[in-house]
């Protein structure tokens, strides 16, 4: 199976545009939520990237600075064809600042330097804000009443980059699962997340296909909005319903790994039906050693505000980190992005 075929939650929009046919059409800012104290042993450097892979930007930031590449993080990955402003820690312990002036990348320039007490870890920012402009389309009338409806929420999609070109990182992360090997750790890790991707989609798009996106399932897992804390909802209360509704808590889906979900009844039987039918998928990622974690089921697009033309449609929100601003678009119109490939991985049923 494809990366295709996940269900809309307001039907296959029927308008169409072009995605990121510029760099400059999909801009990111991390929006990290603290400033950096001004000293301690690692330096937050504030970068600009246009067409440039997050990963390679830390390895030449380490180049420069000449230390291990483990020494330099990153909160979150950013997107390649795009103009992106993010943070970068780097361990510097007891060593002068470098001349950040004097790092030279095409297509990176460095904004600001700060020290800080503490390492700069995946998923330290408090979100993203993403400005957007979709080319030459083809509004159908139902886009604005479609604009209206995403701003109270859209599906949690893991987005095609997660995948990578022509679903690249799917087609190893299987290769893998049928026993072979990756050494380079960078690609291993993410093979192993468009696999574990793909199966939470899979999941998600049933929900929906079931009527289940909104509506509790005694059993189900409640995260708190904001935090990684989570409760097993026994059973469908009231006042559980006007919390979800509030949106104090929210549904979530299994990111899978060893053992059964955290959730119970109802909620558990469905999510070991998914898993039980790409059996492979599920025992490999189970055989990885992976835990299970959760997601949640909707992406709210905070702040949402556009602007509508003949042929083109700007589009400015923040989401909170991991949420992907594709999986917004997704839900307004059918896009197409010059740079990617066709593609197909194969995950089947068992």
């Amino acid at each position: 199976m494809d990366t295709h075929h996940w269900a809309y939650l307001y039907g296959p929009p029927k308008s169409r545009g072009i995605l990121k046919q510029e760099p400059q059409d999909f801009i990111v800012k991390e929006h990290l939520g603290f400033e950096p104290c001004g000293e301690g042993e690692h330096i937050f450097v504030w970068l600009r990237k246009t067409g440039l892979n997050t990963a390679f930007v830390a390895e030449q930031l380490a180049r420069f600075v000449g230390v291990h590449p483990r020494a330099v993080t990153f909160s979150g990955r950013k997107d390649k064809h795009a103009v992106t402003e993010q943070w970068f820690g780097v361990h510097l312990p007891g060593k002068h600042e470098p001349v950040w002036r004097d790092f030279d990348l095409p297509g990176a320039t460095i904004l600001a330097s700060n020290r800080h007490n503490k390492k700069l870890r995946t998923g330290t920012h408090k979100g993203n804000r993403f400005e957007l402009c979709l080319r030459d389309i083809q509004a159908d009338p139902s886009l604005e009443a479609r604009l209206e409806k995403v701003k109270l929420g859209v599906p949690n999609y893991f987005g095609e980059q997660r995948f990578g070109i022509a679903q690249g990182n799917l087609h190893l992360g299987m290769r893998m699962l049928e026993g072979e090997t990756i050494r380079n750790r960078q690609k291993r890790s993410m093979a192993i997340s468009a696999l574990r991707a793909w199966l939470f989609n899979q999941t998600l798009s049933e929900r929906i296909e079931g009527g289940h996106f909104a509506n509790m399932l005694p059993g189900d897992i409640m995260i708190l909005a904001g935090s990684n804390s989570f409760f097993c909802a026994q059973q469908v209360e009231e006042a559980l319903l006007c919390r979800l509704t509030q949106g104090d808590i929210q549904l979530s889906a299994p990111l899978w790994g060893e053992g059964q979900p955290e959730s119970q009844g109802d909620a558990l039987r469905f999510e070991q039906e998914v898993a039980d039918r790409y059996a492979t998928l599920s025992a490999g990622l189970a055989g990885l050693g992976l835990r299970q974690e959760r997601r949640p089921l909707k992406l709210l697009p905070e702040d949402l505000s556009w602007q509508l033309s003949d042929d083109q449609l700007k589009l400015s929100f923040s989401l909170p980190p991991g949420g992907f601003a594709t999986a917004v678009v997704r839900e307004l119109m059918m896009t197409v992005e010059p740079t990617k490939g066709t593609q197909h991985a194969h995950i089947t049923e068992q």
